[in-house]
């Protein structure tokens, strides 16, 4: 700070106002830096930057040290830059404590939205303020900084002059702009536009210049600037300008600015050519020339003159008037009406009327010269009277309209015409004119009287009203015409039309409640009440649906199935409101069309086939048949196997189940297919069933020996067995069910000392020893043992060889070997065991084999009748019984003689393998 003497008391005192603030911020003091002192710092920089552009360091233009200058070690404290208040201003910027750094911040700064100008006024916001200085280039933003500690202490002032850019577009105030200009306006007239365009932007990124898209060849535009530099255009007359030539011109202003690019607005601009007198009435034709017979009633128009002023409205107004040059008898005998120009006969003409008449008639507009046109009326003097025609009505008639009912008969009388001559002394003759079924024919037995009366019935449909007249003249060639009007009044005659007979619609299935089907409109040619048609439905049509009487609207209240009903056909009556009522019918055909709401549907939920196995392959298995409610497409369906695929397929079109391989019961007994039918609509519908196919076993697989293991095996006999002992069995088992599987053992085969001395049980297989054994019965003994079953048609066997060795002990294995290796010289016995066939083990005695034949006959028989009665039941079902999800698909067939040998534990036999 200077000294105090440099400076006024007041500034003294606002010097200590300023340091009292000071000590706000900064806190106590003992001391101030002998150089603090306040500090003005100008940046500038361009609206809209984004956060982050740096403004300017104000430790590099204040000369202050700075942590990476060279004096950084003997700042202790550092630099701190801290703004004095975070105000309006202090939101654009960003300042970094330790560097003095001036950046943007994220608040982008728009200068037309901070800075509206408000004659040099600043806004402040604490110590930091917005200015906008009187000249409209300007706008700062006023910052306060304090720099610390107390050594550098000091107040900057920063001022940031914020630039415009050219961000906005001139915009005019409103869209549409309309201009009037007189029609006379000279060449150069200037017309202000009141409504120039605004633009935000300041200088020359504000409103530069105008132009007109289309000027007509007659228009321009120029701009004045005034003193606070406001641009207002101006329209320019360039040419002569008629409205009757053209009233109206449409263009187009743009208004430009001055920024690089520059932006441009623009608004409709409409230039109305206002109407001034410029016109006055014209006559078409100079003059007019006018008969009059002498005899014309009063009222007879004589003639109408019509001028035309090309002006509008008052400047238009035109009225009639007789010069002075016509004479008053003329005026008196001539009304001239000044608004329309017709004249008429207002005096009867006598024998001193003049005959010729000359009418000088002006045509005035306001401030125009008038028009003028002559008519020459010329009178015809006639020395005899007209006939005279006198009507006597016998129709009902008011005011000369005659009233006649339509239909009324032929020769209706209407009225009597009585013709005659007032001088008694020519002879009058008449004859109708004009159209219709009329008729004027002589009343005899009487002179001059005349009928009027109809040739046909009238027809209020085809005309309502008739125009005649009945002529009469002399023979001296006047002609008197008598105008009757025949007004023909309506009666209900006519029933109402429709528009078709018949009606055919169509309608969606599952449609809507009360869905629209049409509005049915018929026609009545009557007039009023006898006119108006109301609607009905017939008694025939189903009470569902719904015919508005007044509008025919006609609608169904509940929803359409086309399953159950495709077609409905019933009548309609349209009935008239006449007396009595007229009504037509009319015949309604609906079609409902058909919408995918069905599934495909199986005749069983569930399918059971019985295939014998080893079926040939692609052999029918059965038919699955499939139904669609639905139509057309959507009916349609397509079949296919969702699992076992591999093996089965399905004809799509006949639903027949094949199997593409033989099957073999022995591998799987019973297959599950779940079948899918899917139908052509879209969305498609489907649906499932479940397939259950069961083998039915036939006689394909031998008897499979298991025990003894080998033909060269064999079992040492002691001598000392006991007979009836068992001595080793034969075990068999058979991979058919049923009688396929019940097998019979016997020793079709001996060789031994003694071979008579064993023998086998049928049915289990065990070999006993029948007899006691001697010193003789020492040696080998070979069985041939046959393993048949009793499959149908042809049973299958297997045999397998018995060794059996009689003696104490095995002293030379050699030996038994090479006989086991010899082929045995064995006779083969064809005899067929005979067995009992019973699911059991028990060892039977010898019995009878005609008991045994006939117990199998008896089963065979009954199987075979409980497989065909399962197989008719199941037929009859028809899908009504239900099976649970996890149900064992697996069915046996009862076979009273099944023996599952191979299931039953086997007491182990000791044998010896030399």
């Amino acid at each position: 700070m200077g000294p105090p003497g440099g400076r006024g008391s007041s500034g003294a005192r606002g010097s200590l106002q300023h340091l009292l603030l000071f000590l706000l911020f900064v806190g106590p003091f003992n001391c101030f830096a002998s150089y603090s002192r306040a500090t003005e710092l100008f940046y500038s920089l361009n609206e809209g930057l984004p956060a982050g552009v740096l403004i300017g360091s104000l430790a590099r233009d204040l000369r202050l040290p700075t942590a990476s200058g060279q004096q950084a070690a003997s700042l202790q404290p550092p630099l701190s830059f801290t703004l004095a208040s975070h105000g309006l201003g202090g939101q654009y910027v960003q300042l970094d404590n330790r560097s003095g750094e001036l950046h943007t911040s994220a608040v982008e700064i728009d200068r037309e939205a901070l800075c509206v100008e408000s004659s040099g006024a600043t806004i402040f916001g604490g110590s930091a303020a917005v200015s906008s200085s009187p000249s409209p280039e300007s706008c700062l933003l006023l910052l306060d900084v304090l720099v610390l500690p107390q050594e550098y202490f000091r107040l900057v002032k920063v001022k940031i002059a914020i630039r415009d850019v050219n961000d906005n577009a001139p915009r005019f105030p409103v869209p549409h702009i309309r201009l009037w200009v007189p029609e006379n306006a000279p060449v150069n007239t200037r017309l202000a536009i009141e409504h120039p365009a605004l633009d935000p932007d300041m200088g020359t990124n504000g409103v530069q210049t105008y132009r007109l898209r289309d000027n007509y060849g007659v228009f321009t535009l120029d701009v004045e600037e005034n003193e606070n530099g406001e641009r207002t255009p101006y329209l320019i007359v360039m040419g002569a300008l008629d409205r009757e030539t053209q009233d109206e011109y449409v263009t187009v202003i743009v208004a430009e600015d001055g920024g690089t690019p520059p932006l441009v607005g623009s608004a409709t601009l409409t230039i109305g050519i206002s109407d001034i007198n410029d016109n006055c009435p014209q006559f078409n034709d100079s003059q007019l020339n006018v008969t009059l017979y002498g005899n014309s009633s009063l009222g007879t128009h004589v003639a109408t003159v019509h001028a035309v002023d090309m002006d509008l409205g008052s400047n238009a107004q035109i009225t009639y008037s007789y010069s002075q040059k016509v004479p008053q008898l003329s005026r008196d005998l001539f009304h001239l009406n000044e608004s329309t120009g017709a004249i008429t006969l207002s005096t009867k003409v006598d024998g001193d009327t003049p005959r010729l008449h000359r009418l000088i008639i002006l045509g005035n507009g306001p401030g125009c010269i008038p028009a003028v046109i002559t008519v020459l009326v010329t009178i015809i003097k006639v020395m005899t009277r007209p006939p005279e025609v006198v009507p006597r009505f016998i129709a009902n008639e008011v005011e000369g309209v005659v009233y006649l009912k339509e239909l009324e008969p032929i020769n209706t009388p209407i009225a009597f015409f009585t013709i005659k001559d007032p001088d008694e002394k020519y002879k009058v003759s008449c004859y109708l004119d004009g159209d219709g079924p009329f008729r004027l024919s002589p009343y005899k037995p009487y002179n001059n009287e005349y009928l009027l009366e109809t040739t046909k019935p009238l027809d209020f449909e085809t005309q309502q009203l008739y125009e005649i007249s009945v002529v009469a003249w002399n023979s001296e060639g006047f002609h008197v015409k008598k105008v009757v009007k025949v007004q023909v009044l309506d009666d209900n005659d006519n029933s109402p039309v429709f528009s078709e007979q018949l009606i055919e619609l169509s309608i969606e299935e599952n449609n809507v409640p009360n869905a629209f089907l049409t509005k049915l409109h018929a026609t009545d040619a009557d007039s009023g009440e006898r006119g108006q048609v109301s609607y009905f439905l017939g008694p025939d049509a189903p009470s569902y649906f719904a015919l508005d009487k007044t509008t025919g609207v006609l609608t169904v209240s509940t929803q359409l199935d086309r399953e159950e009903k495709e077609k409905y056909r019933y009548t309609v009556k349209a009935v008239d409101s006449g007396f009595p009522p007229r009504e037509s019918i009319a015949t309604v055909t609906i079609t409902v069309l058909d919408k995918n709401d069905n599934s495909p549907r199986f005749i069983n939920k569930d399918f059971s086939f019985f295939v014998p196995e080893n079926f040939p392959g692609f052999g029918e298995i059965g038919v699955i048949s499939v139904t669609d409610a639905d139509a057309g497409q959507n009916g349609w369906v397509a079949l296919s196997v969702l699992n076992g695929s591999d093996i089965f397929v399905i004809d799509t079109g006949k639903g027949v189940l094949r199997a593409k391989v033989s099957l073999d019961r022995e591998q799987q007994s019973s297959y599950v297919l779940w079948i899918e039918a899917v139908d052509g609509g879209d969305p498609a519908l489907s649906s499932t069933a479940k397939i259950t196919i069961l083998l039915l076993d036939i006689n394909d697989n031998p008897p499979l020996v298991l025990f003894p293991q080998s033909n060269m095996s064999y079992l040492l006999v002691l001598p000392s067995t006991l007979p009836g002992s068992p001595i080793t069995e034969v075990y068999a088992v058979d991979k058919d069910t049923g009688m396929n599987a019940v097998i019979a053992y016997s020793i079709i085969g001996r060789r031994g000392p003694r071979p008579e001395s064993f023998r086998i049980d049928p049915k289990t297989g065990n070999i006993t020893l029948e007899e006691s054994l001697m010193q003789n019965d020492y040696g080998l003994y070979r069985l041939l043992v046959k393993v048949s079953d009793h499959g149908y048609p042809e049973p299958l066997h297997s045999t397998v060889m018995v060794n059996l060795f009689v003696n104490d002990t095995v002293s030379n294995e050699s030996y038994i070997e090479s006989l086991l290796r010899k082929e045995p010289d064995i006779s083969v016995e064809e005899k067929q065991p005979q067995i009992s066939i019973e699911p059991t083990h028990k060892k039977m005695e010898s019995a009878s084999c005609m008991p045994t034949l006939v117990a199998l006959s008896i089963i065979s028989l009954g199987s075979i009748a409980l497989v065909t009665g399962m197989g008719i039941y199941i037929c009859l079902r028809k899908g009504k019984k239900h099976h649970r999800a996890d149900e064992n698909l697996e069915v046996q067939i009862p076979l009273n003689g099944r023996i599952s040998l191979h299931m039953l534990e086997k007491k182990p036999v000791e044998i010896s393998n030399i």
